[in-house]
């Protein structure tokens, strides 16, 4: 009796407990939890497209790329950081609020700043700054320029898929509708990208580096900023 007693609990432990998970103190033990699969961003093509575009949901704070370009309105107190700026801020140990003076990175319009994060912040290789000016006098008209720049200085460090981020509501600035800046950032794009074929055609500079750009957007403004990008393109196509 004493051996069948013994197998009895053999056969408990070995078929019966992996099942139900082991017990003690009245307790059943849990199971390591299986590893959660990372959800990729949501990803939008623009069609049509004179160079290949995309609209990524995601923070710029998060993103893998070989440059990532972020927005910063002029250095003055009043001016604070939202949303993704925070984590990006966050994960650079707080270099935004340190550089955001008018003696160091004063944000006038057009004003750039190249960074290397540091291993074990930002998974971006290098971060551009761009200025876009006086947060109160700001207007959607005033992005073109920015997309400009973005475009000329992604092309002369020799990167061939950029990211970009607007950061104008991350800034501060509400009440634009993200369709009219997505508009203006792709009109400067698409001007960069002309004069570079005009030249380029002249002799005067190489082929183009530029594959693919990506525009960052958050999930309620995706749709919004994919109307703007095509808006843009409809437009340069008239040219």
């Amino acid at each position: 009796m004493r051996t069948l007693s013994v197998v009895r609990l053999i056969l408990f432990y070995g078929v019966v407990a992996p099942v139900l998970g082991v017990m003690g103190c009245g307790y059943a033990v849990a199971q390591a939890p299986t590893p959660a699969t990372a959800v990729p961003p949501q990803e939008i093509r623009i069609a049509n497209a004179p160079i290949p575009m995309r609209i990524l949901v995601q923070s710029p704070a998060e993103t893998e790329t070989e440059l990532q370009i972020i927005c910063l309105f002029r250095s003055e107190p009043g001016n604070t950081l939202h949303g993704s700026l925070v984590e990006t801020n966050e994960k650079l140990k707080g270099l935004l609020d340190r550089i955001r003076t008018p003696t160091l990175f004063g944000g006038e319009l057009g004003e750039t700043l190249l960074i290397a994060p540091p291993a074990g912040s930002l998974r971006s290789k290098r971060v551009l700054i761009i200025g876009l000016g006086d947060a109160r006098t700001f207007a959607p008209v005033r992005m073109e320029l920015v997309g400009l720049i973005a475009y000329r200085e992604a092309s002369r460090l020799g990167v061939t898929r950029p990211f970009f981020a607007p950061t104008v509501i991350d800034g501060g600035v509400s009440g634009f509708a993200p369709a009219d800046v997505a508009e203006q950032v792709t009109r400067g794009l698409l001007r960069g990208a002309r004069t570079e074929k005009v030249i380029a055609y002249g002799g005067v500079a190489g082929v183009s580096v530029i594959q693919e750009f990506t525009f960052l957007a958050g999930a309620l403004h995706a749709g919004d900023t994919e109307r703007g990008i095509e808006k843009a393109i409809v437009a340069d196509a008239t040219r």
